[in-house]
């Protein structure tokens, strides 16, 4: 019996996130040698090479609009990766990747309708017991860092479904990652350079593949059959897996509330699966939308 097109999706977004979680935690040791944002530049910088050799996209057979929205698409992709680096430079990964989340909840709220919007607020009662901000305990900075991450984010999830749509295959990605990865050399780049070793290239590219190249592909495909509402949701699970894996990874060990809000994004993300799938619509002519006429 073929899977519906939400539990595909679901289960895309869900080894999506842990290439992220695992990819951040990965991440901790580049940042100790070039700095948060020299860490982002850097991966950023080899998914925009590697997707450029894979893919190869050719910019004549898409429309100015279709251009448009990737290479915007490249520009929240790089705001995101930046700003959350540096906020995990100064936040435990679980607090830094639930402030995140703020983004994706917006998101969920405006775009749900009903049962929807439901699951989105018990996911917000879940980032809540993760952050637990009434302890005044976070890094301020930190906290600037992760909230505009998660504006970028939001951005990320809307114009990655709009490219999906719009671009066959990996054309998108292919066009929006070396887009971020220029901004990033921009923002980064000329102070991390002189810093720069063999090693440190290499272990640059491993992690590019495991973030942001792998996870992104995945989040592209499962918006083509997810709601952006219901996807917005699904991310509540992010924080609960930075949560696990900062604890198995780094010894960031989560307190009894924390635990308490895994356990409301787990159930939030449950309902989200079963709620989620897009109505399908007529399919468009081939190429009707791409190519430039």
């Amino acid at each position: 019996m073929p899977r519906s097109p939400a539990r595909v999706g679901t289960s895309m977004a869900i080894a999506s996130m842990l290439c992220v979680q695992l990819g951040l935690a990965a991440s901790v040791g580049l940042i100790d040698d070039i700095g948060s944002s020299g860490a982002a530049w850097l991966r950023l910088a080899w998914a925009g090479v590697l997707l450029l050799v894979l893919v190869r996209p050719r910019l004549s057979h898409y429309s100015r609009e279709a251009l448009w929205s990737a290479a915007a698409l490249g520009v929240v992709t790089a705001g995101v990766t930046v700003l959350f680096m540096a906020a995990v430079a100064r936040l435990p990964l679980g607090t830094a990747s639930a402030l995140e989340f703020l983004g994706p909840l917006a998101v969920a709220v405006w775009r749900s309708r009903g049962v929807g919007r439901a699951w989105a607020g018990v996911a917000a009662v879940g980032v809540l017991c993760l952050t637990q901000p009434w302890t005044g305990a976070s890094d301020p900075v930190g906290v600037a860092y992760a909230l505009g991450a998660a504006v970028c984010w939001a951005a990320y999830i809307l114009l990655t479904q709009r490219v999906g749509d719009a671009v066959s295959g990996l054309g998108g990605l292919a066009i929006s990652m070396p887009v971020a990865g220029a901004v990033a050399t921009l923002v980064a780049g000329p102070g991390v350079v002189d810093h720069l070793t063999p090693g440190l290239l290499l272990y640059g590219l491993g992690l590019a593949i495991l973030l942001p190249v792998v996870p992104f592909t995945l989040e592209l495909m499962a918006l083509r059959r997810l709601t952006t509402g219901a996807f917005g949701t699904l991310m509540a699970l992010e924080p609960a897996f930075a949560l696990v894996i900062g604890f198995l990874a780094l010894g960031q060990a989560p307190n009894s509330m924390a635990v308490l809000g895994i356990l409301f994004v787990v159930f939030a993300g449950i309902g989200a699966e079963r709620s989620g799938a897009r109505v399908e619509e007529p399919a468009p002519e081939p190429g009707a939308d791409l190519v430039v006429r």
